[in-house]
């Protein structure tokens, strides 16, 4: 038989999912539409598998295209809200132009919030390098872009970032990399995944090489530990 799904939510507010035991409770995949502007994709829950004690977020070609978009992309997102704390995923990204592997917390007018979001984006174009950023009630223009000194695309690493009243800081393996402290966001948010390919932002991401579809983003577990 096969094994429950191990997902905690614990009474302190902790959450720990373990995706090599399936689809966590404290889950669910996005289905059925498309953010539009810069992606390319169409949300299909069989995007989201679990295979060989991992999570896979897909990029394929989409068997049934609607609106002009010929993509169907992965996304993961938890069904509660989170603030303050520590947020951790171990990923593993895809190497490839115009494609995003991510972890990040968002909240926006489809919840009734302003748009906050505090992200971890590996680019396809060049896996040896992460971007952060955030968003505080829409406003964004925080990027930053870390040297990991590994390339993200061959093994599993762990990213994460700790979210405070007066601070953001990230970090890689453990290690703080990047911190900020202006205009951080409030509002709590929901802990996401996705993976998508781009159109209309080749200065940011390169153009997108369809050539070596499915592509597959791969995650091992995600966590998070709330602010003492």
């Amino acid at each position: 038989t096969e094994p429950e799904p191990v997902s905690e939510s614990a009474e302190d507010g902790s959450m720990y999912a373990d995706l090599s035991k399936g689809m966590p409770s404290v889950f669910e995949a996005s289905d059925g539409w498309t953010n539009g502007s810069m992606f390319n994709v169409f949300w299909h829950a069989e995007n989201v598998t679990f295979e060989d004690g991992k999570m896979q977020l897909i990029i394929d070609n989409d068997p049934k295209p609607r609106q002009g978009i010929p993509y169907s992309g992965g996304e993961f997102r938890s069904k509660d809200f989170y603030g303050y704390g520590l947020y951790e995923v171990s990923m593993k990204a895809i190497k490839n132009d115009g494609v995003v592997s991510s972890f990040f917390t968002y909240t926006g007018p489809s919840d009734n919030n302003p748009w906050d979001e505090i992200d971890v984006e590996i680019l396809g174009k060049d896996t040896t390098q992460v971007q952060f950023n955030y968003f505080t009630d829409g406003k964004g223009g925080h990027e930053y872009m870390y040297e990991l000194g590994f390339d993200a695309s061959e093994d599993f690493h762990v990213y994460g970032f700790d979210w405070q009243e007066d601070s953001i800081t990230w970090y890689v393996d453990g290690e703080a990399v990047h911190t900020a402290e202006k205009r951080l966001p409030v509002t709590p948010g929901k802990i996401m995944m996705n993976a998508w390919c781009g159109t209309g932002v080749d200065g940011w991401l390169n153009a997108f090489d369809d050539s070596d579809l499915p592509l597959l983003a791969e995650y091992e577990w995600v966590r998070f530990t709330p602010a003492e």
